[in-house]
């Protein structure tokens, strides 16, 4: 066995366990927690354009949700007004990286907690925009959202749709794998580590930032478009901001710069919110009391994963993993992962 083949085995036989973990629990699961299922696999995918975003170009989006809300009511006013919805799923992901793409301009003119707070803004205000729109249903939002249709075949239950995201999370990991490890993504990686060292090297720093920018938005739009599909409604309520720290930290959490880091970021924090919910949702407990909860989960695992692992769970439990093998071409091949770009 060749040093390529030594290295890449185990890495390859925990990627085949878990896809045939992921392939079996729809089947297995009680119905409520299929659902669980589907919203984690939903956030997983925006999850991998902001770990791109905020480990490749140093940026770190605290409106997230707010491309996801794009992409969900592109699909739903699409589908009510008889575009075909797989079609609608189509324009979803195109009219969040529009959408991004345009705001793109002045936003990534700032660094660090200024870009932060304004894409933050940027979803209070649409937020507030789409609350007063009597097309969007208002503060009411959109009911009745077709359920998706692709060749004749109609997703109408969970476990459908638990496929469905699957392979839509499958798909938005292999593009974030194929751009990471091609001619652009080495330089996203040189743009992770230093923007002035990139840009004398003669990497296209803003046009890159912009890119990974919208990219990041039209995978969250893709997610909304699933998820407006599966739950059929969609409301301003539906994405609020509590929804884009979650974001944030999920990708704290597994590793910024990560693929592997986006996936298990998500379901940590999924399941970890899953028991604050049934914590906070008990008898006697104020209905503010799952939020604050998560609010003030959010701050600690922040700070501890600062302290403790500041690159993430993934990439520090795999730097105190055994080599098996010196580094050469299968080292090579493993997933190009980025230094977490420091936030000015």
């Amino acid at each position: 066995m060749s040093a390529s083949a030594r290295v890449r085995s185990p890495g390859t036989a925990a990627a085949a366990a878990v896809a045939a973990v992921a392939l079996v629990l729809p089947l297995v699961l009680p119905g409520p927690q299929v659902s669980v299922y589907v919203l984690l696999l939903i956030s997983a995918t925006v999850v991998t354009g902001l770990s791109m975003l905020m480990g490749f170009a140093g940026q770190v989006s605290l409106g997230q949700a707010a491309f996801t809300m794009i992409g969900a009511y592109t699909a739903a006013l699409t589908a009510i007004h008889g575009v075909p919805t797989w079609a609608g799923l189509l324009l979803a992901p195109a009219a969040a990286g529009a959408a991004a793409a345009l705001v793109g301009v002045p936003l990534l003119r700032l660094r660090g907690h200024q870009l932060a707070f304004a894409t933050l803004a940027v979803q209070l205000i649409l937020l507030s925009v789409v609350g007063r729109q009597e097309w969007a249903g208002g503060d009411i939002g959109l009911q009745g959202v077709p359920r998706l249709t692709v060749a004749g075949y109609e997703f109408a239950d969970d476990v459908a749709y638990a496929y469905l995201a699957l392979g839509v999370l499958a798909a938005t990991v292999l593009a974030a794998r194929n751009i990471v490890r091609s001619r652009p993504g080495r330089g996203l990686r040189a743009l992770a580590t230093s923007e002035v060292a990139a840009a004398s090297a003669g990497v296209p720093v803003a046009l890159y930032k912009q890119a990974v920018f919208a990219l990041s938005a039209a995978f969250a739009g893709l997610a909304g478009g699933v998820y407006a599909y599966y739950i059929g409604y969609v409301a301003p309520g539906s994405f609020p901001v509590l929804l884009s720290f979650e974001y944030v930290v999920m990708a704290v959490v597994g590793g910024a710069g990560t693929i592997r880091g986006a996936l298990a970021g998500a379901t940590a924090v999924t399941l970890l919110l899953q028991v604050l919910n049934d914590v906070g949702t008990r008898e006697g407990m104020p209905a503010s009391a799952p939020a604050v909860l998560s609010y003030a989960v959010y701050g600690l695992l922040l700070v501890l994963v600062v302290l403790f692992m500041p690159k993430g769970l993934v990439p520090t439990v795999a730097g105190r993993l055994p080599r098996r093998a010196p580094a050469g071409r299968g080292a090579a091949e493993a997933e190009p992962e980025a230094e977490p770009a420091p936030v000015k």
